[in-house]
């Protein structure tokens, strides 16, 4: 499905499911607003919806989605943040309780940085967007300077999302929530060639199966 005329029957078929008399689903969500307990912050990937991949109501999740999903560090100035103000709102405004940054493999952000293919002109908004990741790049070139480059490319995807863990505690309202037990962050990793869901234990420092 992509062409806008396919959208559209997409829509009716939709409509037909969840505004038909005995579906009270979005009745509710609009006489009563959005109450989600998660927050995810995804990758724009196509293949990676994360409502999709984890079967989710429309309600259930707040969802911030970018190139390689990843989250910038707090930088102390008002501007263009997309990301940033998305997550404000989730956590000071929804006050979800939960936030999970969710990667994938065969991130192509991850992969081009990698590959330093498509992120090598200053002038490219790609380039400066995945210089958050570059010191996840940098430790998997040294740790696994003589792996294959899709190894490298998948410990660089999963290191990636550490580095937005980090990043998250820049922010005093996220730290603040943390601290008083009101709010907790996960790294997922979705591998879309295995169909598996990995999640990150802090005290083993790797991913593990859920």
């Amino acid at each position: 499905m992509s062409s806008p005329d396919q959208l559209v029957d997409g829509f009716r078929r939709f409509r037909a499911r969840h505004f038909a008399e005995s579906d009270a689903l979005y009745r509710q969500l609009a006489t009563q607003g959005q109450t989600p307990k998660t927050l995810i912050v995804g990758c724009c990937d196509s293949r990676v919806d994360p409502a999709i991949v984890l079967d989710c109501a429309p309600g259930d999740l707040f969802v911030i989605r970018n190139v390689a999903n990843l989250v910038p560090p707090a930088d102390g100035h008002a501007g263009f943040h997309g990301t940033t103000a998305a997550l404000e709102y989730g956590v000071r405004f929804l006050g979800v309780e939960h936030i999970i940054v969710f990667g994938h493999a065969q991130c192509g952000g991850i992969r081009a940085l990698m590959q330093r293919v498509g992120v090598a002109d200053d002038a490219s908004f790609i380039n400066d967007w995945m210089q958050l990741a570059e010191s996840a790049r940098a430790a998997v070139e040294r740790e696994f300077p003589d792996a294959a480059p899709d190894v490298r490319a998948r410990a660089c995807e999963q290191r990636a999302i550490g580095v937005s863990l980090q990043n998250l505690m820049t922010f005093p309202w996220v730290r603040e929530r943390i601290e008083n037990g009101q709010l907790a962050l996960h790294g997922w990793y979705f591998d879309i060639e295995q169909g598996q869901l990995l999640q990150y234990n802090a005290g083993t420092q790797i991913f593990e199966e859920r």
